[in-house]
């Protein structure tokens, strides 16, 4: 460290008092009244002017804070996105390769027929038009109470599954043909399959409110499966649309057995049908 002072009589012509502090070595155009602070880069100005030499400032250069992963690492919802994507892809995989059914030329063409039997069985209408027989031709108290809260449940069937379609909005597989009995418009979605639901609550319906042999009560439940099996081969829907069917289908026998429509729970109901 030197310490240098000018006057008029050294600086040369024109000459002003002042005073400076440098290390040794700083150019002579740092200016006066300075100290560089070579160690740390950067000028520390005493008075005067700076100096813009780019050798005694040295630019910063910032560059903004780059966006990091979340600490904790990715959160739970991206970090199962990928494996929801790798389930799906399996699912719609698993499905077309089971969709043997799905037109005259596939592997199991010949069989489509007998599985589109087995469609209509198990579609809403002919069970709505049942019930609504049986009800007008029944004259069993017993026997209106147990029709009339099937109708209740057929009724309910249709209203959740529409809610549901209408809100997953999943489309059918690509390799369906669009030859469906009596379908309306949110029947061009597949998740859940009303078929799969309807079989699950009926039968367990009817497993709960009508006496049968054993081999009646294996034929309906054998029924069942195969109804849900059938959405598959036929390529109407995927497995993961019949498996939520199954589970929502016996879930809704809960509802109906909740709310159970009885002469003392709903007697002006079934006074319009004593009539």
């Amino acid at each position: 460290l030197r310490l240098g002072a000018t006057d008029a009589g050294r600086g040369g012509a024109g000459g002003t008092a002042g005073a400076g502090v440098g290390f040794p070595g700083t150019p002579a155009g740092a200016g006066r009244g300075q100290v560089v602070a070579r160690g740390l880069g950067l000028p520390l100005v005493l008075k005067g002017r700076v100096s813009r030499s780019s050798s005694l400032l040295p630019q910063l250069h910032t560059s903004p804070e780059q966006p990091g992963p979340p600490r904790g690492g990715a959160s739970p919802s991206q970090s199962a996105r990928p494996g929801v994507r790798s389930l799906l892809a399996a699912d719609l995989r698993f499905s077309r390769q089971l969709g043997v059914c799905a037109g005259e030329r596939s592997a199991w063409g010949s069989a489509r027929p007998l599985l589109r039997l087995l469609e209509v069985s198990g579609h809403g209408v002919p069970w709505l038009a049942g019930t609504l027989y049986g009800l007008g031709r029944s004259e069993s108290p017993a026997g209106r109470e147990v029709l009339l809260n099937l109708l209740f449940a057929l009724v309910l069937d249709l209203v959740l599954v529409a809610m549901v379609k209408g809100l997953v909005r999943r489309r059918r597989p690509t390799h369906n043909k669009m030859d469906m009995f009596v379908t309306i418009s949110v029947d061009k979605y597949s998740f859940p399959s009303g078929h799969a639901t309807r079989a699950a609550m009926v039968c367990r319906f009817v497993l709960h409110h009508l006496v049968l042999a054993i081999p009646l009560r294996v034929l309906m439940v054998l029924w069942a499966i195969i109804v849900g099996i059938s959405r598959v081969m036929l390529g109407r829907h995927n497995v993961t649309d019949v498996a939520f069917g199954f589970i929502m289908g016996y879930m809704q026998y809960n509802v109906v057995k909740y709310f159970w429509l009885s002469p003392l729970s709903a007697p002006a109901l079934f006074a319009v049908w004593n009539q």
